[in-house]
Order: C-alpha cells, then structure tokens, then sequence
C-alpha cells in the first residue's frame, strides 16, 4: 500500500502484491515486490481524491520498460479506463485495464483489472496513471514469461512439467562416462534473494544492449533471442560473462568447477563482485547457472548430458583420433570425443523455422564456449527435431550439436616414421545415453531417441548422409557468395549456376576383425584403490597367433583430452586357437594418484599387432571413471521454517597418507543463503573425521542439503539428502 499524502487526486495505490505473487507463481521470488506474467491480469485498487466518472473521465496509464521507451517497439504501451486512449496506429504489446465491479467510483476507489500482453518484453517496468492534468507513478513492477499462457512462446501444456521445468529448484547433473553414469545434485536457486535483478542484470550487460539498448529491450519479448543472449552471457569468453571457463587444471586464484553445488553462490558472487567473471567453470557448471536464469525468467528449462559427445571442429561429422604405435594418444587432432558434455534444452515455439509448429518445443542452448556463432560464443536455441531429422541448414548451431550427437569416430595409427594408418571406424560411438532428470522424480530418463535414429539402423545412415549433404550444401552457398559475380573459366564461360553436386560416397563396409579385443572390470574402480581390469582377446584362427601387446593407461580430462601417462606396459602372448587369451591389468593407487587428483578419468588402450603381420594393428580402448570414496550425511528433528535443525557428515580417510587443506562447504537454497565454507583439521590415514552443525531452514517445502568435502588428495567428494520444511 502507497500512500501518496498530498492535495492531488491521486491518494492511495494498493498492489495487492501478496496475492498477485500468488497467483502469478512469483510468490517464492518476493511478496513484496509485483511480479507478473505476461498474458495473465493482475489486480491493483486506486483511491482518488474525487469522484470518478468513466462516462466524463478518461484514466489514462502508461507502462514503460528499458532507457528508450516506444509504443512502435512494444517498450511503451497507453491503454486506461476507457480504453479511449490515443496511441500509435503501429502499437505494439498493448497493455490493457478494466474497472472491476467492486469498483466505487463515486468514492473514486477503482479496483483495476490489469493484463500485459503475452507478447510483452519481459522486464522491469514502471506504470503511471494520468488524471486530468495529474500524472503518478503507481509502482514499478517485472514482468516474466508466462509457461501457463497458452498464446506465450514458452507456453507448455502440462502442470506436472510446468512444475519441474519452471518451479523446481533442485535439479540433476549427470557427469562420468556412458558406462560410468554419476548423478550429481544441483542446487539452480533461482528464487533466492537478488536473483531476478542479478539474471536482469545479465541481460543489460549483454554487447546487443550495449550496441542498441532500444532494439534489445524490444526483442525480449521473444523468448528465442532471450535465450540466445543467455547462451552468450554465462560465459566470460563474451564481456561480462558470468563464469569463466578452465580447462588446464590450474585453478589458482579461484574455485575448480568440481567445487560447485548449485547456481546461486556463483551469481551472487558475479555480482557483488562488479560483474567481473566467477572461476571457474566447466560444463556442467555452465549449464546449471544457465538452467537457473531461465527458469527464473519463467522460460521452461532442463539440464542434459550427452555421454561421448563429439566436437567437431572442421564441420565434416568426422572426429578423428591418433595413437602412436607405442599405445599412447597423440594430442594433434583438434577433434575430440568429451566423456559428456553438458547443455540445457528451452521450450518454446519456434514460428521463425516453421510456421506449423514443426520445430517447436525442446530447443538446445549450450553456454559452454567451444565455438563462435553469429560472432559470439554462444549455441542454440537449435531444435531438437531439427538435429533429430538432420536438417543442418536449420538455425541456430544445428550442425555443431547434430555432430555432438552424431559424427562418425576415424582412428588412425601414427608410426614412427610419420606415416599413419586407418585403424578402424566406429559409427556408433558418439552420442550414447543423453540423459536428464525425470519428471518428479530423481531417476534418470534417458532421451537418446529424441536426438538420434537408434544406431545401426539404415535410418540412421540416411539422416547422416542427410546431413552431410545439407552442411556440403551449405559450404558450397558460402563459397559462391564470397566470389565475385561472373567469373569466367579458362575457356571464358561464365560459371553455371547449378553445379550438379557429386553423390555422397557410401561408407566403406569394414571387414570382419580377425582378432576380437574387449576390457573386462575386475572390480568396481574406486579412488583411494588398487584399480583391477583385463583385456580378453579372442581370434577364429585355426592355428596360434604370436601377438605384441601394448597397453597404456592415461589420465583423460572429461574432455576426452589426455591429462598425463599413467603407465605402459609391453607383452608378448601367444593367442592359442579356440581360446580367449585373458591379460590382468593392475593399476597401483600409488602410481595414479598424483595423475587423477584433477581428474576422474582414465583411458585404457591396448594396441595389438601380430608378428607375422606388423602392418596389421588392432586397437581397443575403455573410459572408466573412478568412484569417489563416501561421505555420510543425516539431519536429525523435523524441519520447521526458522526452527534448528542438527546435521551430521563424516568421512573416513581411505588411504595411507594424511589429508591437508580440509574444507567443508554447505549449501542448498532455503536452508543457506550462498555458500557456508569450514577449514576442517589435517586427517590422519584410516581415520574418520566427524563434523556436527546446526542450521535455520527460512523456506517451506521440499529442499535439498548439499555438502562438499575437499582436501589436497581427494578434490569436491559431494553428499546430499533431502529435507521436508514445514510452515
């Protein structure tokens, strides 16, 4: 309730902030402050100091958004009570009022019935009302998109969803390998204190508001460019990037991406540091702050994995790998398979694409900063369907994320005399179980189907050779738009327009192996153990195969870069006919540790030639990924907004040598505000550390407790439980 406590006509203006909120669902971001969804009616009531009649008066209101307001650009809208108003014949995003029936004018108090538009640019607005030669600034309100609107982009039919795609604020990240599959709990916290100035902020920092405030105000009335200007905003390779990214294992001077839980200790610190950029993130981390702004600003979001995801840098759907002939991975190829990467998927409509509907829902937007779109390191909104069906003419960035899913794996063999040989081609490695969490649930669903025909299928091949030829397509338009027009041949004749393009080549069918290699676990790897595995081979051959065997283990950045050389071992064997040959493989704590305290990965490769045929060389490899020692949480008592609650971690030294530089790090929205960080004692081998402490829940409802333990040896071992608050 304003009092505005003069002689004019305007007196009291009440917001009704507490119910709007409600009924708008932005009752969990503030009660106080108005924030409304477009394309739904707010309510306020205004008292005058006069009569009001609506047949004699005319009311007449203004909502204003961005520094250059403008009716034409749907930033300005004049509407009142009558809508007798006189606006500009090329309004754009009318606004609209209403008198209520509880109204009483003749007191001068109306009850107003308010509706943005469901295209109105999403922002912070102030609205006014003018009265004869009176003018007054009622409130100043944000408007968000509204996923219960069924004429908004971002409209999404179901509750259930709407609810874990907008209202959630726990979510799952899924890390590790495609047979390692590790859940990771994420705090998004996108109803926290600030977060909706914060996530404006990054909007209004973002270089198109820079270039044309005007023109970017206007165009967040589309959640496609919103979500695009996102991409590019949570990475710092763009200015004023929320987190910068690291790859190279130094983390000095900040945080290793493995230390965060959830997304608002990183915005929060963004911002109070002047915007200067969090470090440092990866993938994963990127996509959890993304995920958390649109949900925020109300556009449907969810976090997804895709397991041996492919980066393509040439645009071929080719990723080629080198081993030299000693077995270990050669770092000259500027492809690369990533253990997983991780993006998020917006929903909304697509009516640029195609205007029946065929490319709306599910989009790709991947913040992550690999490669430059429209200038900028930014991704998507690129169609599912799209990347589904292979239409890689489609925007945005659909051939890069048809490659991540798609591309074909080439393995070459460098000798020592700097030739290189093909090894073997593998079409179906790349993209294996794309994974997100389930609707109202923890369980994870895996939506390989949604991006991909199911491998080795003749559909599958089709929409590759599809897509090829789209993207050749492409390259070709590119190439005859940057010559000059009418060049001549050497005989003089212009160049025709219509070049007949030649058949995509069938790939070459490979031949049956002579010689069958697998991996085999031993036991379940676990960091702080001894890591046991085999190679088995196996042959048809009739008669015994005298076999050099070489096998190397590498420490493997999730990238799918190698991080250092384990160790390598050379052996001869002899493959006796009708009998697997089984080789052990013992990986010592000791002789990997120092290699995997930044990383979590190992590649194993075995490369097997014969002696009676050295030209000849098999290759096998296997990811695995290690598992994280356990740490223990409990919560004791039952949990009540602002009453105690007592928790309980411990953790046990595994190994024989002390751990230094011991943290303990807290979070999880409604229970922490930000980050609670604790400097623990060095712990001793084999010895438990048990930590007790007491917090004040300050949000009711479902919430999720995070901890990290951290130590010099082993980085960010995380735990979590789940938590019921009751009023």
């Amino acid at each position: 309730m304003t009092n505005y406590n003069n002689n004019g006509v305007f007196k009291e203006v009440d917001l009704h902030s507490e119910t709007n909120n409600k009924e708008h669902r932005t009752s969990d971001i503030s009660f106080s402050q108005l924030i409304v969804r477009r394309g739904q009616s707010f309510n306020l009531t205004l008292k005058l100091g006069r009569p009001f009649n609506p047949d004699q008066d005319q009311l007449t209101m203004t909502a204003l958004t961005g520094s250059y307001p403008s009716e034409d650009q749907g930033t300005m809208s004049l509407f009142g009570v009558p809508d007798k108003v006189i606006r500009s014949a090329s309004a754009k995003a009318v606004w609209k009022a209403e008198l209520q029936k509880s109204s009483s004018p003749e007191t001068g108090v109306l009850a107003l019935t308010i509706t943005p538009p469901p295209d109105t640019p999403i922002g912070n607005y102030k609205l006014s009302a003018k009265l004869k030669e009176e003018e007054k600034v009622l409130a100043e309100l944000s408007v968000l998109f509204n996923p219960w609107c069924p004429d908004d982009w971002v409209f999404l039919p179901d509750e259930a969803e709407r609810q874990e795609y907008v209202m959630n604020e726990h979510g799952i990240i899924y890390k590790g390998l495609d047979n390692y599959i590790s859940p990771m709990d994420w705090d998004f916290g996108q109803f926290e204190e600030d977060m909706l100035k914060i996530s404006l902020k990054i909007l209004d920092l973002n270089i198109k508001h820079t270039r044309d405030p005007a023109d970017d105000v206007s165009a967040r009335c589309n959640p496609i460019y919103v979500s695009r200007v996102i991409t590019s905003m949570i990475n710092s390779s763009n200015f004023g990037g929320v987190l910068q990214g690291n790859w190279g294992g130094n983390f000095r001077g900040g945080d290793p991406p493995s230390h965060w839980s959830g997304s608002y200790a990183i915005l929060k610190k963004w911002d109070y540091y002047f915007n200067s950029p969090v470090k440092y993130g990866q993938c994963w981390v990127f996509a959890g702050v993304m995920c958390s702004v649109m949900r925020l600003f109300g556009i449907p979001c969810r976090v997804v994995t895709n397991y041996q995801s492919a980066h393509d840098t040439n645009k071929n759907l080719i990723v080629d790998t080198y081993y030299a002939d000693y077995g270990v991975r050669e770092k000259e190829s500027r492809d690369s398979v990533w253990n997983f990467h991780v993006w998020v998927e917006g929903w909304m409509r697509r009516p640029d694409l195609d205007k029946d509907g065929k490319y709306d829902g599910w989009q790709v937007l991947d913040p992550t900063p690999q490669e430059k779109s429209d200038g900028m390191f930014c991704c998507g909104p690129a169609p599912v369907t799209a990347i589904l069906n292979g239409d890689t003419h489609l925007k945005y960035d659909v051939p890069f994320v048809f490659a991540e899913v798609n591309a074909d794996c080439v393995y070459w063999l460098i000798k020592r005399n700097g030739t290189k040989d093909k090894i073997f081609s593998d079409e179906s490695k790349v993209g294996q179980n794309i994974s997100t969490k389930s609707l109202g649930s923890d369980k994870r669903l895996n939506i390989t189907d949604a991006y991909k025909q199911r491998e080795g299928t003749e559909q599958e091949r089709e929409v590759f050779k599809y897509a090829l030829a789209r993207l050749e397509d492409l390259a070709a338009k590119e190439e005859k738009a940057e010559k000059p027009k009418n060049t001549t041949s050497e005989t003089g004749n212009t160049e025709p327009e219509n070049v007949p393009k030649p058949p995509v080549p069938e790939p070459p069918v490979p031949k049956p192996p002579q010689l069958v290699l697998r991996f085999e676990d031993v036991s379940e790897p676990v960091n702080g153990e001894d890591v046991k595995l085999k190679l088995i081979l196996s042959s048809n051959s009739s008669v015994p195969r005298l076999l050099s065997i070489n096998i190397s283990i590498q420490a493997l950045k999730y990238t799918g870069q190698p991080a250092g050389n384990i160790q390598t071992e050379v052996t001869e064997k002899k493959l006796l006919p009708g009998e697997d040959l089984s080789i052990p493989i013992l990986v010592p704590f000791l002789t990997y540790h120092k290699h995997m305290i930044e990383c979590k990965s190992m590649n194993i490769s075995a490369i097997v030639t014969e002696e009676k045929d050295k030209d000849h060389s098999y290759l096998a490899e296997k990811r695995i990924r290690l598992r994280d020692p356990p740490l223990s949480i409990t919560v004791s008592g039952e949990g009540k907004v602002n009453h105690e609650l007592n928790a309980e971690v411990i953790f046990m030294n595994p190994i024989n040598e002390t751990l230094r530089n011991c943290t303990l790090t807290l979070s999880g929205s409604g229970l922490f505000i930000g980050e609670v960080v604790t400097n623990l004692p060095d712990l001793l081998p084999s010895n438990r550390i048990r930590i007790t402490f007491a917090f004040f829940p300050y949000k009711i409802g479902e919430r999720t407790l995070l901890v990290d333990f951290d130590s010099a040896s082993f980085r960010d071992v995380k735990a979590s439980c789940s938590i019921n608050v009751e009023p």
